[in-house]
């Protein structure tokens, strides 16, 4: 399948990631999930080719591309084998950096933005707290004005590339007593004094770092405020389109993978004398999860038809998301179960795929959620609109 918009140009793109994926990523997934620590010296190796920038202007060292090219780049990275490492590069470009391109002043821009893009620095976006996950409006971390600094105290969790990340695009309560309109962004530098972070041991993503971060009076520059103050939440709701858009892609993506890698070991594993294969029951099933895959991809392609245009699609997006990521949920479980006994061992990649799926029903908001803003929309007719400046 192929989104309408795609181009010749867009596919010598998909190749050229692809071999590169093929010969600087996949013969170091193994190690890298085995140590739950992707080496750093990748971000470089993809800066120098614009794999970091695909979306960003050439005036910060990106490529200024269209958003086709992201979703390759998400459909590319998801067939690695490791959620871990496709989702630490998918909040480095698309849920930590875009709010430094759209907010940040020109100064963070250069000191930031520019080696986020050329793969010097490593971002990470810290907003869920132990007591506040998607209920944004109630995280506790507070930032309070000390002349020409912040004072920051509070935690995150659950922050991928929170461990060794280098800064943190951070929601902080600036004025406690306003709820959603007291929340601003800071960036904070991991290794700021009063700044420390620890792993969360995972059951799956195992080659990114998902960290828990506590801030003991921090100083953070006024200058580290992103955009205005008291207009953070804004920003990020603005955010959680795209963010919930690529989550979309790779859960589908990730499917695909694992349908691919099923037919292969379909075609080689035999029983009572016969491949798997030529087993109706069995072909039935796959065709029906192909099916499936097809008819919710074409959807995803649609909503990315709506991001390339710079629509504010939040029905569409929250829909992709839900429905991608509870379909690979399925369809991974399903192709383990064609494993037999060997899909429970670490032997297989599907056994990696299990562990992996899981989770993207939960981050960019729970199933739980979408089917809450859905409701919101179809049944209360609440309009959500971008925001004044984002």
């Amino acid at each position: 399948m192929q989104a309408t918009k795609l181009t010749a140009e867009h596919q010598i793109f998909r190749e050229t990631l692809r071999s590169f994926i093929q010969k600087e990523i996949i013969p170091h997934i193994d190690t890298w999930e085995k140590e739950g620590e992707i080496d750093r010296s990748i971000w470089k190796k993809m800066g120098d080719m614009g794999f970091m920038g695909l979306n960003y202007p050439e005036q910060y060292g990106g490529m200024n591309l269209d958003f086709y090219y992201s979703l390759i780049f998400c459909e590319e990275l998801s067939q690695c084998f490791s959620g871990g490492f496709t989702i630490s590069a998918l909040v480095i470009q698309y849920m930590s950096a875009p709010y430094l391109l759209k907010y940040a002043s020109e100064e963070l821009k250069q000191n930031y933005l520019t080696k986020v893009i050329s793969g010097d620095l490593v971002s990470a976006v810290a907003i869920t707290e132990p007591g506040a996950g998607s209920d944004v409006q109630q995280i506790k971390t507070t930032a309070v004005k000390q002349g020409d600094y912040y004072i920051v105290n509070g935690s995150k969790t659950f922050i991928t590339n929170g461990y060794y990340g280098d800064f943190f695009i951070t929601a902080v309560k600036t004025d406690p007593t306003k709820k959603s309109k007291g929340i601003s962004l800071l960036l904070i530098d991991r290794h700021a004094e009063g700044v420390t972070a620890s792993k969360l041991n995972k059951i799956g993503w195992r080659a990114s770092d998902t960290a828990e971060i506590g801030f003991n009076q921090v100083k953070v520059p006024a200058t580290h405020l992103i955009g205005e103050e008291n207009e953070g939440f804004k920003y990020l709701m603005a955010g959680l389109q795209l963010e919930r858009l690529t989550a979309a892609i790779h859960s589908l993506a990730t499917a695909e993978s694992a349908i691919a890698y099923t037919m292969e070991y379909m075609k080689q594993r035999e029983a009572f004398g016969k491949k798997l294969q030529e087993f109706q029951a069995l072909r039935h099933r796959v065709a029906q999860m192909l099916a499936n895959i097809a008819t919710v991809k074409a959807f995803v392609y649609h909503c990315c038809d709506l991001q390339a245009q710079e629509e504010y699609a939040v029905q569409e997006c929250s829909i992709a998301k839900l429905q991608a990521s509870e379909l690979a949920c399925e369809v991974v479980n399903q192709c383990m179960q064609l494993f037999g006994g060997y899909g429970f061992t670490e032997d297989y990649k599907i056994a990696t795929l299990y562990r992996d799926v899981r989770v993207g029903t939960i981050i960019g908001g729970t199933s739980e959620i979408m089917l809450e803003i859905i409701a919101k929309i179809a049944i209360d007719n609440i309009q959500y609109q971008p925001k004044e400046n984002i």
